[in-house]
């Protein structure tokens, strides 16, 4: 077991959130962890699982994802700092396979951990049951851009809200970042064929929204993507703390990697 190597991610996590105090720092950085290293495809906790660890994604992206016939379709997107299957903290047995997109690193951490997280800081607890509802919020919203969007809008719409949440935890600043998504996996997620997945990125493009060069995708017109998704952040819970807040945030983590 490793301490103190992942928890950075996670109070980055946590810090777009709930304001975090030093001593909430303090408490993270005792994380326990196991770290685990997987391949594209590779499955990182398997449907019928009954874990007693979660998983904290470190770098990568994670999806969950379930076959549906002869397809299978992502059901939501993970980014580093979230911990996708905290829910099996009072639901243990998982309903879907949780899945790598392209290489990952995760922190296997034990389940009592965020129970003696909870108990000791109010912050810390409320800023889990957060992340919790966040999942939910994040699903709900992925209905609704399936059912009510056309194929144009629902990338548009999944792209914005990928960049805000890489955006969170200090990623893809200058709007540019590497894609967890072939056009297979977009369209999985969009429930659209790979050949219409392929026809809404040209389109994208030639509206000179984006660039997607194989595995980047750099936002070129964020207003005008926004405008075509009609999007709004505010599903994903995000807090803005002030310049003062995050140097003394920052300045806590420093301390502490030293």
């Amino acid at each position: 077991m490793q301490s103190g190597f992942p928890f950075t991610k996670f109070a980055d996590r946590l810090a777009s959130l709930v304001e975090l105090s030093s001593d909430d720092v303090d408490l993270l950085a005792k994380m326990p962890a196991t770290i685990g290293h997987f391949g594209s495809r590779d499955i990182v906790a398997r449907k019928g699982d009954r874990p007693t660890v979660c998983c904290l994604l470190l770098q990568g992206y994670l999806c969950w994802t379930v076959d549906c016939e002869s397809q299978q379709q992502i059901t939501s997107l993970h980014v580093p700092g979230d911990i996708p299957d905290l829910q099996a903290l009072s639901a243990p047995l998982l309903q879907f396979d949780l899945t790598a997109f392209g290489p990952v690193v995760v922190a296997f951490v034990p389940h009592r951990f965020f129970r003696e997280l909870s108990e000791a800081s109010a912050r810390l607890s409320r800023a889990l049951s957060l992340l919790m509802l966040t999942d939910v919020w994040c699903l709900r919203n992925w209905i609704c851009n399936l059912a009510t969007r056309d194929a144009l809008a629902r990338v548009a719409h999944l792209l914005c809200e990928l960049t805000v949440r890489l955006q969170a935890i200090g990623q893809a600043r200058d709007f540019r970042f590497l894609s967890p998504f072939t056009q297979t996996d977009l369209a999985a997620a969009c429930a659209i064929s790979a050949v219409h997945a392929n026809r809404t990125i040209q389109e994208l493009r030639r509206r000179k929204l984006l660039q997607w060069n194989s595995r980047t995708i750099e936002i070129t017109d964020w207003s005008g993507l926004v405008r075509l998704a009609g999007f709004q952040p505010d599903y994903l819970g995000l807090r803005k703390p002030s310049l003062q807040e995050a140097k003394d945030f920052n300045a806590s983590l420093a301390e502490i990697r030293i």
